[in-house]
């Protein structure tokens, strides 16, 4: 059993909604509004690698791609620029600058790449309506709901032939 389900990447920004907007608009990523215009987007299969350094570090995010050379061709039909590619031996990478001034490194993967895990969709957790009964509460309100209109035939039924069905306890 994998304990890790997914990643959260954070991209600081001067500018938040234009670069929010560009991830939605030019990137197409698939999103959520968890409330005032703040979104969430869904990511690719992903990886992640170490590399070493002398410091504390700092934490990199590049997207991939299929061709770095049709995705600079679709981000300069929007107008986007692109830096050249570099050729760098695990990838063919370029940079794009992203509205709010940041870098975005994308690259055409050269390296072998790990198969990719799916996780268990996330459970959105529900602050007004009621939670959805599991399979076997289901099972068990459906037969319970059977059970009654059986019980509510049979009473019709008495009804009709003039016999009382059930009594009330005092």
């Amino acid at each position: 059993m994998t304990i890790i389900n997914g990643a959260h990447v954070i991209i600081y920004s001067a500018d938040p909604q234009r670069d929010r907007a560009f991830f939605r608009d030019v990137l197409s990523l698939g999103h959520v509004d968890v409330g005032g215009g703040w979104l969430i987007f869904a990511l690719p299969a992903s990886e992640l690698a170490m590399h070493p350094t002398s410091g504390s570090g700092s934490h990199e995010l590049y997207l991939m791609c299929e061709d770095v050379n049709a995705f600079i061709g679709q981000m300069q039909a929007r107008g986007i620029e692109c830096s050249p590619v570099e050729s760098l031996g695990w990838g063919m990478r370029t940079q794009i600058r992203l509205p709010g001034g940041g870098q975005l490194g994308v690259y055409e993967p050269r390296h072998a790449r790990p198969e990719a895990k799916t996780a268990a969709p996330a459970r959105a957790k529900r602050t007004t309506a009621k939670p959805k009964a599991s399979r076997g509460q289901a099972k068990r309100k459906a037969g319970k709901k059977q059970a009654g209109k059986k019980q509510a035939g049979k009473k019709q039924a008495g009804k009709k032939k003039g016999k009382a069905t059930h009594r009330r306890r005092s």
